[in-house]
C-alpha cells in the first residue's frame, strides 16, 4: 500500500488558519486531520477529542517524558502537541494527512520528514489580523496584544515553508489550498518577489 502524504499548516493566530482547515476537510472528506493535544482550556464551543484532545500540564508531561509527540511546542504559555502514533498509523494505511500546528512544531516535523508539503498562511493586513483575534471575544486586551506581537515574529518564518497562500477572501484563500493538496499548485519559490512584497507590506503597518 502506497504511503500517504504529510501535509503542514501553520499561520500567526488570528489568520483564520482553523477555519480554512475546516472547509478543506469538508471540501476533502477523504483526507485525515491529526488532532492535536493541549493544556490550554477548551473555547466555547470546542470538543474534546473533536477540536482538540485537552490535557493537564502533568498529563502531557507524561506523554513528552513516554516520547509520544511527533512534534510539541509552549504557545502562549500552553502546550501543544501532536500524536506520533495518530499520524503514523493514518500515513501506513495511505491516508493523507493534515498538521494544523504552530511554526515551532512546523520545523520539527519538517526535520523529521523532509517530504512532507509545509504550508503557511498569512493574513491580508495586521489591522485584519487584530480585527480577526478581536472578533473572537474571548481574549482580553492583554492577551491581543501579545497574540499581535507574536504574530510579527511568526510571519518571519514564511520562508521556511514549501507554500504561502495569502487569507484575504476564505473562498480563493480555500481554492489554493485545495490545489497545494491536490498537487496542482505553483511552489512559492517560483513567485518570491510576490510572497516578499506583500510579506513587506505587512509588515511595513506594524
Amino acid at each position: 500500500m502506497q504511503q500517504g502524504k504529510l501535509f503542514v499548516i501553520s499561520a500567526p493566530s488570528g489568520a483564520g488558519k482553523t477555519t480554512l482547515v475546516k472547509r478543506v476537510i469538508l471540501a476533502r472528506p477523504e483526507l485525515k486531520f491529526s488532532i492535536s493535544y493541549t493544556t490550554r482550556p477548551a473555547r466555547p464551543g470546542e470538543q474534546d477529542r473533536i477540536d482538540y484532545f485537552f490535557l493537564d500540564r502533568n498529563e502531557f508531561k507524561q506523554m513528552h517524558d513516554e516520547g509520544a509527540f511527533l512534534e510539541h511546542a509552549e504557545v502562549f504559555g500552553n502546550f501543544y502537541g501532536t500524536g506520533k502514533q495518530q499520524v503514523t498509523t493514518l500515513c501506513a494505511a495511505g491516508n493523507d494527512v493534515l498538521l494544523e500546528i504552530d511554526w515551532q512544531g512546523a520545523q520539527q516535523v519538517m526535520a523529521n520528514d523532509p517530504d512532507c508539503t509545509s504550508i503557511f498562511i498569512l493574513p491580508p493586513s495586521i489591522e485584519e489580523l487584530e480585527r480577526r483575534l478581536r472578533g473572537r471575544a474571548t481574549d482580553n486586551e492583554e492577551v491581543i496584544r501579545q497574540r499581535l506581537s507574536e504574530a510579527i515574529d511568526d510571519i518571519s518564518h514564511w520562508t521556511e515553508f514549501n507554500h504561502v497562500v495569502i487569507n484575504a477572501e476564505i473562498e480563493q484563500a480555500e481554492t489554493e489550498l485545495l490545489r497545494i493538496l491536490s498537487g496542482t499548485a505553483v511552489n512559492t519559490q517560483t513567485r518570491l518577489p510576490e510572497v516578499r512584497n506583500r510579506v513587506r507590506q505587512l509588515l511595513s503597518h506594524v
